[in-house]
């Protein structure tokens, strides 16, 4: 019997008030019930050589309203990505994108369009389209699923 290998995804998220965290752990618990490998790492822990670990990575970030104008990436992604790997090169990488925001703010959901820029100034592409959950992710879980199934579509098949 044909054992297909089981696709692994590297997340890297930034999570300061749970709300990120949330959201990748159902992703995370999804996946696995789709005999896909996750690895979750919180931004502020990773390494540059992380974001070339697994088939596909997926970054997740929370839009915060620090460093500048409003809609700006969390403060431990931001660091991680215009710090430890600002000269990280994703070519040939793909990569999964999942914003979170809050519509009291005019820019919510942003730090979708900063992780795009992030991974397209380094030579990745960005698979389509962006997982955007707008205010508090609890009671969104079904669309949370609803994305993973079109990522689960995307991924590579392995060797």
């Amino acid at each position: 019997m044909y054992n297909r290998p089981v696709p692994r995804l590297q997340i890297i998220y930034a999570s300061t008030s749970g709300h990120t965290e949330y959201v990748v752990e159902r992703l995370r618990d999804f996946l696995k019930t789709q005999k896909v490998e996750c690895a979750l790492l919180k931004a502020e822990r990773a390494k540059p050589e992380d974001l070339l670990q697994g088939d596909v990575l997926v970054l997740a970030s929370g839009t915060w309203n620090t460093g500048g104008i409003e809609g700006q990436l969390n403060p431990h992604m931001h660091d991680f990505v215009h710090g430890r790997a600002a000269r990280v090169d994703l070519a040939k990488r793909r990569v999964a994108i999942i914003a979170l925001g809050d519509d009291r703010y005019f820019y919510t959901g942003r730090a979708g369009e900063h992780l795009r820029h992030f991974v397209q100034t380094h030579g990745g592409s960005v698979i389509e389209p962006a997982l955007t959950i707008i205010n508090e992710p609890y009671g969104q879980e079904k669309k949370v699923e609803e994305w993973g199934k079109a990522l689960l579509a995307s991924l590579p098949p392995r060797a």
